[in-house]
This record gives C-alpha cells, structure tokens and sequence, in this order.
C-alpha cells in the first residue's frame, strides 16, 4: 500500500507532501492542472527513464520519496537477491534524485541501487493503469497473462519455464556437437595427414636449440681443433711452455719461502695457478679430443633443422614446443571424432527426457488454461451488466501447438460481441474505446480478487462512461478496494463520491509562477468539488444537493 509521497522540484510542484489512505482514494482535478505530472514522479520511483527538462528548478535537484507498507507480498527473496535491506516490518522507502545534470541515483530502505531493480520492484507493489494500457487487451501476451493470473498458474509456469530453458539450453549444445561433429569428418583426413607428418618428425623440447649449437661446432670444427692444439702447446708443449715457465718460478720462489712469510705466499699461490693450468689444459685436450670435421654429421644435423624449420613456416610455429602443441591438439581432435558419436547420443536422450518433461508441463499448462478461459467467461459476465453491456459476451480461445515457446504450446485470444446474439470476433478489431476502459476494468476487478497487488493506480480509465454507468463503475472499483488499495483518477463525479478519501490537484500562481499542488478536502470540500465536476464553478444548489445524495447513497 502506498502510505506517502513527496515531491519536491519535479515539473510543475515545487514540493508536495501526500498521505494516502487506505482504500479507495479518488484524485481529481480540472484538465491540465497537473494529475499526470503526480503520475510522472510516481513513474521515476518505478524505474522510468529521468529527465533533466522535468526540473522545476533546473540548478535544484528534484526529489521524489514513497513510504509503502508491503508486508502483505512475499518480496524478501527479491530484496536478497539484489542485497537490498529488507524492513521486518514490511516499511519500504523507495527514494529517487534527478541532478541538474540529468544523472540519477536511487535508493531502497537508503541502499543505493539500479533502475534495473527499481523496475522489479515496481511491478511487483504498484499497477498503473493508464487510458493507453487498454490497448494490452488486444496484446496476445497480455491475454495469456491474464488467463494465467485466473488459473494461478504461477507456480506451474514458473516449472514449465526452467525446463523450457533446460530444453532450449541442451538443443543448442545439440546442434554445436552436431556442427562440430560434421566439421571435424570433414577435416579428419587433413588432419590426419597434419598429425602423421608431426608423429613420423618424432620431435622432442630442446632439440632445435641442441642441433643449432651442434651444427655451429661442426661448421667450425677445423678451425676449433687448430686453436685449441696451439692452445695445448702453448700450455705444456717442448720448449718454452707455460707450464714449463712456471714450474721454474715455483722453484725459484722455494729457495726463498724460508726466509720470509711473503715469499712462502707467493709458493703457495704459483702452485695453485699450476695445479689450475693443468685441468684447463685437460679440459681444453677433452674438447679438443671430441672435436671432429664429419660432414655427414653436418649432413644428418643440417637435414633435421631443414625439417623442423620447415615444419615450424608451415604451421606458423616459433618453437619445437609450439609444434608439439600443435600435435597434442591434432591428436585430441582425431580422438573426438571417435568419441563425438557417443556424446551426440547421450545429449539426443537429454533433449528427448527434456522434450517430454516439457510436453507434461505443457499439457497441465494448456488444461489449466481451457478452465481459466472458462472461469473468466463465467466471472465476467455478471460485471457486463454492472457496466451497462448486458448483452456482451467475451470468450477466450485457447489454441494449441506442437511448437513450443518460453510461454508454452497457446496462442490465446479474446473474442468479443457487444450486443446479444451477435458473431464473436477477436476483441481488438470490434471493441470501442468505450467498451475496451470498461472491459479492462472489469479484468482488473476480477485480478483484484487475488490480492497480489498492493495498490492499483487507475488513470481515468473511465473514459467513454457516463450517466447510471459510472455510478456501477464507481461501486466497482469500491468493491476493488476492499482487498487492495484502489487510487483513481477520475474526471466522473459518481466514482469520486464512492472514494474514501479525495484529493484535489490544483494550479497555484500566487507567488507569481505557476504551481502544481495536491491535497486531501474535507467531506465540506469534497461535497463543493464533486458538486462542481457535476455543473460548474460556482456549483449551483441543486448540484450541491446531488453531491450530498451521491456522497450518501
């Protein structure tokens, strides 16, 4: 239920405070006083787009704060879902802000949240029903809601959805592994031929970077032994040799260690360079020994780096590893081709244990929905009379399919003949404006019953009623009101006066600018404004006296 609303620089109202009833609340006001724009600021609590040109102030920011009691509707999961506080108490306070520069932000029980959530909240605590809503009423998909909402299908549709997804979600990987499985038979043989010519290379890591440093040995193997033979002798060869030069200062150097410390050092350190020198010419014999000129070693190594540097252009690879990747992959998509066949069967009796769980729930869907389409006949017509169709008949034809969608196997449409006796057909190509506001309030009526919504907003829905009419308009919406709260928007007197409370919306100029304003009359006020929506300003006496008999009757 809606408790309050405050409006604070949003077109036309400078600020307005609105404590609502509960009930029936009946709004009224002359023609462009300013009872869409109250609609308007209501619409951005909802999560309608905002505007910066609404601005009554454009360097003021605008405001707009609702206080609803919602204890009535199971809506915490929806509050979890989107980690929003929810009050035990059922207390929401919905706070909307639009900046002079167009950006806004929003808030529920003061955490701030998106637009997103605010339109989930929004259909979820308010029903706004406007003169252009019944047009839904030629809407195949409001139909089918409708319908739905007669035959409380919500849990049953709510079943019938998941497993619609689950059935759509395993025919799309149905059709995946189908295209795959088709792609991969028409490139077996090629890639075959591609994992074959890498098999038979027999590659192993690091073997580019061994043959590379190989071939360079080999390239220069005559020029290596030479330098490293003139290297030995230059170590211990005949004659003048390192080692020989060094061995006499060793024993030039012993004949003096005994007479001072320093020349002992000296000893101790040419002995080390000695024994030093002696492994590097050994090392330097090893290599010099396992250095050899073979060309057909360079043959066997130049062949195997032609092969894997082919490889590598051929593959647009830049390592041994990259190729070896690559094998992996071939290898793994040869396999699949083998295996493909088993994972097509296993998802084919998926699709088909999804088909017929989806074709069970269709099924209680469409039973459910012929005994909804029934009961909405049934409960409709007595509401004809009230509003002044009596020989009216509607009709709800549910079709069925073998095509399955996220609303299930129907195709439902409403059938309508205003006058007895006459041929049904589909309801938005016969109905008047007139008889199409009067139908939809009869839906909503019988909606109301349910008592999902909290608050049902009626703009002027009784447009194209007048006379006895709108008087059982009137005790209509009274009936409405007592299992939800009913705000109306009524330019008729008969429904005003059937309101428990009434509020006025007036234009205000007196500080020089023109001004919307709202508030609540008095039973005095509402007897002078219902007389004057029946004549005019001033109201006559008999006008005043015929208020005061529809404010009793």
């Amino acid at each position: 239920m809606l408790k309050s609303l405050h409006i604070e620089n949003y077109a036309l109202i400078r600020q307005s405070d609105i404590d609502f009833g509960h009930g029936f609340v009946a709004i009224t006001g002359e023609t462009g006083a300013g009872k869409s724009i109250m609609l308007g600021a209501l619409g951005l609590l909802l999560g309608q787009k905002s505007d910066a040109k609404t601005l009554h102030d454009p360097e003021r920011k605008c405001v707009v704060e609702a206080l609803l009691d919602i204890s009535r509707l199971d809506l915490r999961p929806l509050f979890d879902d989107n980690d929003v506080d929810y009050a035990d108490d059922g207390q929401l306070i919905i706070r909307r802000e639009v900046l002079p520069s167009a950006k806004s932000r929003a808030f529920v029980n003061d955490t701030p949240v998106g637009v997103s959530f605010l339109r989930q909240l929004g259909n979820a605590i308010i029903d706004i029903h406007s003169q252009h809503a019944t047009l839904l009423l030629g809407d195949s998909n409001f139909q089918t809601s409708l319908i739905d909402s007669i035959a409380a299908n919500g849990d049953l549709l709510a079943d019938y959805r998941s497993e619609y997804k689950c059935y759509s979600q395993l025919k799309r990987q149905l059709e995946q592994l189908t295209n795959e499985e088709q792609q991969n038979r028409r490139d077996y043989d090629y890639n075959k031929f591609l994992y074959d010519e890498l098999a038979s290379a027999d590659l192993r890591e690091g073997e580019q970077e061994e043959l590379e440093e190989e071939s360079t040995l080999l390239a220069n193997a005559e020029g290596i032994k030479q330098s490293l033979s003139q290297m030995i002798e230059l170590c211990d060869g005949e004659g003048d040799s390192a080692l020989s030069r060094l061995n006499a200062c060793k024993s030039l150097i012993a004949k003096l260690s005994p007479i001072n410390p320093q020349f002992q050092s000296l000893h101790e350190r040419i002995d080390s360079t000695l024994i030093e020198l002696r492994d590097i010419e050994s090392t330097i014999e090893e290599i010099n020994d396992n250095t050899t000129f073979s060309p057909q070693r360079q043959e066997e190594v130049d062949e195997r780096l032609s092969l894997i540097y082919k490889l590598q252009k051929k593959h647009g690879a830049d390592s041994v590893q990259a190729l070896l990747r690559l094998q992996e992959e071939l290898d793994r998509k040869l396999q699949d081709i083998d295996s493909s066949e088993e994972r097509i069967h296993e998802v084919m009796e998926q699709v088909d244990a999804s088909y017929k769980r989806l074709q069970k729930l269709g099924e209680q869907l469409t039973e459910n929905r012929q005994k909804g389409a029934r009961q909405l006949e049934q409960d409709i017509a007595p509401l004809f009379a009230d509003l002044g169709m009596a020989g009216a008949t509607l009709k709800a034809d549910v079709g069925s399919s073998t095509e399955y969608s996220a609303t299930g196997c129907n195709h439902i449409t409403l059938l309508f003949n205003a006058n007895k006796g006459g041929e049904l057909r589909e309801l938005s190509k016969v109905a008047s404006g007139g008889e199409m506001s009067r139908l939809m309030l009869a839906i909503k009526s019988l909606t109301a019953r349910s008592g999902l919504l909290p608050t049902i907003i009626l703009d002027e829905i009784d447009t194209g009623i007048s006379g006895d009419i709108s008087v059982k308009v009137g005790r209509i919406m009274r009936r409405m009101a007592d299992t939800m709260q009913v705000i109306a928007i009524t330019h008729l007197p008969q429904i005003a006066a059937r309101a428990d409370s009434h509020y006025k919306v007036y234009k205000d100029d007196s500080q020089g600018v023109t001004a919307s304003n709202i508030r609540m009359l008095s039973h005095d006020e509402r007897i002078h404004e219902i007389a004057s929506m029946l004549s005019s300003e001033p109201p006559s006496e008999a006008a005043l006296q015929t208020a005061k008999e529809l404010m009793e009757s």
